[in-house]
């Protein structure tokens, strides 16, 4: 391996950022490639390299045996000897077969085959980069979009957002700005692929945790997410300190922070309620901002039937069904939703 080579391998460690172990391993790989490729005289061969100076050999490894049955693998004991009186039968015996011509028969194969485990090292790292950032937020730039993803630059790669994961009431531009979850990171054959969303719920969650640092540093905590993106959601919070005001701290002086993620969000529409461990109490506060006159709840079926004013009916249904419909989500509780009219003709308690 010549001077010119070293240097490479060192620029590609530096500038690459991958483990010099692994460009060892790779050139290591690359040269018994080369070696079986084009010698069949030694089955078990490894190579001795240094790499400050570029040498190598390569070594063949045979057993010792008493009668000799696979010369590519064996060695008779005799011969053994010949080079070391006290080899005895069963030791292994190391031997240079590096060939006088083998930098100019290997160098092409070993090149390319070097060139693939930087590949693929490379792959690698990426993907362990990415991985760990499943679950996360990502700041990215738009690239290109087409008729099925839109492609965004992540760092050294590109995610892709399926159009099942965007929002319906936004636009991607080419070179724009834009934050996406990281929903799904696979390895492939081709280098990792990220998938990522503008839809899920766990945007909406993330993006408080940024923005509130209650909930980042735990004061407040984020209980459920309900999500029907570009158009409305709802997050319960809650405190264990009752004298922090959780709603509050999400809502920031003047609405400051929950705007800042509407405007992240294209004007998606956030209702933040106080989440509470009885049910009672969370589904009449997950039906904000209409009022509710009281609550029933069936443990049994996990359902709720939720009395309101008559005036109030729509605004807790709210359009085709979306409050009620959220609520249920963000609670995890069934909700059947009466006028005290109705109620009343079906005997239904307001208590």
């Amino acid at each position: 391996m010549n001077q010119e080579l070293i240097n490479a391998v060192e620029f590609i460690h530096k500038e690459k950022n991958i483990p010099m172990e692994v460009l060892v391993d790779a050139i290591e790989a690359a040269l018994i490639t080369a070696y079986k490729k084009n010698y069949t005289d030694h089955k078990n061969v490894s190579i001795d390299l240094n790499m400050e100076t570029g040498a190598y050999r390569v070594v063949s490894r045979k057993d010792v045996v008493a009668e000799v049955e696979d010369p590519t693998a064996e060695i008779d004991l005799l011969t053994a000897q010949n080079y070391n009186p006290a080899y005895e039968i069963g030791d292994p015996f190391d031997e240079d077969v590096t060939p006088q011509d083998f930098n100019r028969v290997g160098a092409q194969a070993a090149k390319q085959a070097v060139m693939q485990r930087i590949r693929d090292a490379e792959r690698g790292i990426l993907y362990d980069e990415f991985i760990n950032k499943e679950d996360e937020v990502l700041t990215g730039l738009i690239d290109r979009v087409d008729h099925r993803f839109v492609y965004v630059q992540l760092g050294k790669t590109d995610a892709v957002l399926a159009e099942s994961e965007r929002m319906p009431n936004e636009s991607y531009i080419p070179n724009e700005r834009i934050k996406v979850y990281v929903n799904k990171v696979e390895q492939t054959t081709k280098g990792p692929q990220i998938f990522v969303s503008r839809t899920h719920p766990n945007l909406l969650k993330r993006l408080f945790e940024e923005e509130v640092p209650e909930i980042f540093d735990g004061t407040v905590e984020v209980m459920s997410v309900a999500r029907e993106a570009g158009e409305r959601s709802k997050i319960s919070v809650h405190a264990k300190n009752t004298d922090v005001d959780a709603v509050g701290s999400c809502v920031g002086a003047r609405g400051a922070r929950v705007e800042a993620i509407v405007d992240e969000l294209n004007g998606e529409k956030i209702d933040i309620v106080l989440w509470d461990e009885d049910p009672k109490v969370f589904v009449k506060n997950a039906l904000s901002p209409s009022q509710v006159v009281s609550v029933t709840v069936d443990e049994d079926t996990k359902s709720t039937v939720v009395v309101v004013p008559d005036h109030q009916l729509s605004l807790a249904i709210g359009k085709k069904g979306q409050n009620a419909r959220l609520a249920a989500k963000l609670t995890g509780w069934k909700i059947d939703i009466k006028s005290e009219t109705d109620a009343a003709e079906a005997g239904i308690s307001n208590d």
